[in-house]
C-alpha cells in the first residue's frame, strides 16, 4: 500500500457534482493498494496515520497527532499511486490491484482508521472519477509506502 498523506485545514471530494466527503482539520489521504497488499498492511499503515505527530504544538513545533486536535481523516482511493513510468510517456497500472482485490482492504484501512483515530474516516467513491480540494496546511505532505516497512 502506498499514501501521500496531506495536512490539510480543509478538504473535500465530489462525485458528479455531488460533495461525498468533507474535513476540515486533519489529513486527506491518498491510498494506492497493490496485489501484493495484505491486511497486515492495512493495519501498520493504520495505526502509522493515526499516531503521525505533524500537527502543531504550543511552540510550533510538528508535536501532535490528529487526536491531539480533534483532526478529521478524508480518505480517497488513487490507484494512480502505482503508476510504472519507467517505459514511454503513458503510465502503466499493472501494479494497482484490481476492485475485487483493492476494495475489501479499502473497506478494511476505513475500519482500522475508525478504530485507531475514534472517528470514521470520510471518503471518497471507490473506482468513481472524484475532484479532490484541499488546502494543504504547511505544507505538510508524506509519502508512505507499507513495502518500506522493515
Amino acid at each position: 500500500m502506498r499514501v501521500v498523506i496531506q495536512r490539510v485545514s480543509e478538504a473535500s471530494v465530489a462525485v458528479d457534482g455531488h460533495l461525498v466527503g468533507q474535513i476540515t482539520s486533519g489529513f486527506l489521504v491518498l491510498l494506492g493498494i497493490e496485489d501484493a497488499d495484505t491486511e497486515e498492511d492495512a493495519e501498520w499503515l493504520a495505526k502509522k496515520i493515526a499516531n503521525m505527530r505533524v500537527f502543531k504544538d504550543d511552540s510550533h513545533l510538528m508535536n501532535k497527532s490528529l487526536a491531539d486536535i480533534n483532526g478529521e481523516i478524508l480518505l480517497v482511493s488513487q490507484f494512480t499511486l502505482f503508476a510504472q513510468t519507467q517505459k514511454g510517456n503513458r503510465p502503466g497500472f499493472t501494479r494497482a490491484a484490481r476492485p475485487e482485490k483493492a476494495i475489501p482492504l479499502y473497506e478494511r484501512m476505513i475500519q482500522r482508521l475508525e478504530r485507531y483515530t475514534g472517528k470514521k474516516p470520510k471518503t471518497g467513491k471507490f473506482g468513481a472519477d472524484m475532484k479532490v480540494s484541499l488546502v494543504n496546511d504547511g505544507p505538510v505532505t508524506i509519502f508512505m509506502d507499507t513495502k518500506d516497512k522493515c
